[in-house]
């Protein structure tokens, strides 16, 4: 017995099988089948290869560098800071030319201050006080200016006043000027330049237009006409992120500038152009929120004959310009392709799959084809000596 084992394993090493194939003669599911082919074709073809291009090798790691420069002057006169002209060195911060830059377009000037004692603003809640132990001394005042000196200062016939503090005196009272400072900064130019490098594929580029004409950037403006002329005006800007300039000038936003990149390297290096996106990044409110705009504090530091230091403070309102880069690229690679390709013959084997389920389950006669894809044999049963002929017509064995 053990002898016929073997030898029986060792002829089946050397026997060859294949798959039996049932032809249905069924129209509706036929046209089903076919219909899954040509539609998982179609996606291959259309969908993986052309739109997605499945073909390719991407590189998403962009490495990118941004040069910015801001260009413009505008003329002022006001009581805090009488005749001015403005220029860059003034109104851009900071002044390196980064992603990040802010354009000053309205300010809140409180000159000539000194640290000293005095009244703390009564529009700070905190600072309110009716008796002198209402103002701790050497307890800061939340959200506000100095620090409490003990006293409670009030004015004649009023109950309620404000604590004294020690601070950078006089402290800042005024409101937001109802129109902007520089409301003709619409004028002004921003400059920026991008370099990109994709390093899997050593590919390099940048969206200035390679020439020596050295007056090219003195005349030209971004449009379609000048895609590589990467000098954009402040007031078309904000235009194209759907912001009016007056209302963005006056309470300041924040304002995001996106290049995106989309490079196919199998076609000339020409036809990898950028595409700016302009949007409004900060949070618009109706009305006069407070939540609205976008502002910050800084100070100007000075000393006097008698070395006393004082400053200037400014409450700056304005434009916050972020500059962001992304991007792909994409070359012929015979992996991807193969992988997309085998994937797609997979597919087809799954519209066979489905087809199967339909034939021999949904359809009327679908017991009928049961029948004839799956045959159940078993051996070693026979009846009155005679084989069933359909089985022994079904296992004919072939030898060579």
């Amino acid at each position: 017995m053990g002898q016929a084992g073997c030898k029986g394993l060792y002829q089946s090493l050397f026997d060859y099988k294949t798959e039996k194939y049932v032809i249905a003669k069924n129209k509706k599911v036929g046209l089903l089948y076919r219909l899954l082919q040509v539609s998982i074709l179609t996606y291959l073809v259309v969908w993986v290869f052309l739109l997605k291009k499945g073909y390719q090798d991407t590189d998403t790691s962009l490495q990118s560098s941004i040069i910015t420069k801001v260009k413009g002057v505008t003329f002022t006169n006001t009581s805090e800071l009488g005749e001015r002209l403005w220029d860059v060195a003034d109104y851009v911060i900071p002044p390196q030319g980064e992603n990040v830059f802010f354009i000053i377009t309205n300010l809140i000037v409180t000159p000539n201050q000194r640290q000293e004692t005095c009244a703390e603003s009564d529009s700070i809640p905190d600072a309110l006080c009716y008796e002198d132990s209402d103002c701790p001394p050497g307890k800061p005042v939340m959200t506000g200016n100095g620090v409490r000196t003990g006293r409670c200062l009030r004015a004649e016939n009023l109950t309620r006043g404000t604590c004294e503090i020690f601070a950078w005196c006089p402290v800042e009272t005024r409101s937001r000027p109802e129109k902007p400072l520089l409301g003709k900064a619409e004028d002004f130019t921003i400059y920026i330049k991008n370099f990109i490098r994709f390093p899997k594929f050593n590919f390099f580029k940048t969206n200035v237009l390679d020439t020596k004409d050295r007056a090219y950037l003195k005349s030209c403006y971004f449009g379609p006409k000048n895609p590589y002329c990467p000098i954009f005006r402040l007031g078309s800007v904000v235009k194209w992120t759907g912001s009016d300039f007056q209302e963005i000038a006056l309470q300041g936003g924040v304002i995001g500038i996106q290049i995106e990149w989309d490079c196919d390297l199998d076609r000339a290096p020409s036809e990898c152009n950028p595409r700016y996106y302009f949007n409004r990044l900060d949070s618009t409110f109706p009305g006069s929120s407070v939540s609205s705009g976008y502002n910050f504090r800084f100070a100007k530091y000075y000393r006097d004959g008698a070395g006393v230091e004082f400053r200037t403070l400014m409450k700056a309102y304005g434009i916050r310009f972020d500059v962001m880069v992304n991007g792909r690229a994409g070359k012929f690679s015979i992996i991807p392709t193969v992988i997309n390709v085998g994937s797609g013959v997979a597919l087809m084997g799954v519209g066979s799959f489905l087809c199967d389920l339909v034939l021999i389950y949904f359809i009327k006669k679908s017991h009928f084809y049961r029948n004839k894809k799956f045959e159940e044999v078993r051996s070693g049963h026979q009846a009155n000596g005679k084989a069933n002929v359909e089985q022994l017509q079904n296992l004919q064995t072939v030898e060579a």
